[in-house]
């Protein structure tokens, strides 16, 4: 896929609230919270077009059995796609418009993914940062798999600033 790095659209929030009303409509009182995270939860960020949101629900092992039905409204079920106990659901082909994480509710890879938008939410200094970083990436490379391969290190380290910040902050 075609690395596709846009300026922050306001519209992004939209798209992820209309998707938790989809989501909502499909599983139902499975449903415990859901969180918008990533790139385009951040405003100011240069991000990819597609809505990284997270759908935590009750019983993670209750999700398969939504599999056909969204298969059946164009939803890529890529299963646990690297990530032991989460459910990843993918939408728009190859024109991707969203990555639905599915994790139970006590699943210990939700605070990863949520600290490091909260962070970059009180950094806007780290978020000028990052958006320069990926859009050097995307003049090098045109598919997203290299582009994420050289972002890797990168998000690492941002991760490691933004456990270490709130664990400061809790003391």
């Amino acid at each position: 896929m075609k690395v596709r790095l846009t300026n922050y659209d306001e519209n992004w929030i939209k798209s992820y609230v209309d998707e938790c009303k989809v989501m909502r409509e499909i599983f139902g009182d499975e449903i415990i919270q859901f969180e918008h995270f990533g790139s385009t939860s951040v405003p100011g960020m240069k991000a990819k077009p597609v809505i990284d949101m997270m759908v935590l629900v009750k019983d993670i092992d209750q999700i398969n059995q939504f599999n056909s039905k969204l298969e059946m409204l164009g939803y890529d079920v890529a299963g646990e796609w690297g990530i032991t106990g989460r459910r990843l659901l993918r939408k728009g082909g190859d024109n991707r418009t969203h990555h639905i994480h599915i994790y139970q509710f006590d699943h210990p890879e939700i605070y990863r993914h949520l600290v490091v938008r909260d962070y970059l939410l009180e950094h806007p200094e780290e978020v000028k940062s990052y958006s320069g970083f990926k859009e050097i990436l995307a003049s090098k490379y045109d598919e997203t798999r290299e582009y994420s391969k050289a972002k890797k290190d990168f998000v690492s380290k941002l991760e490691q600033r933004a456990i270490e910040y709130f664990s400061n902050e809790m003391i």
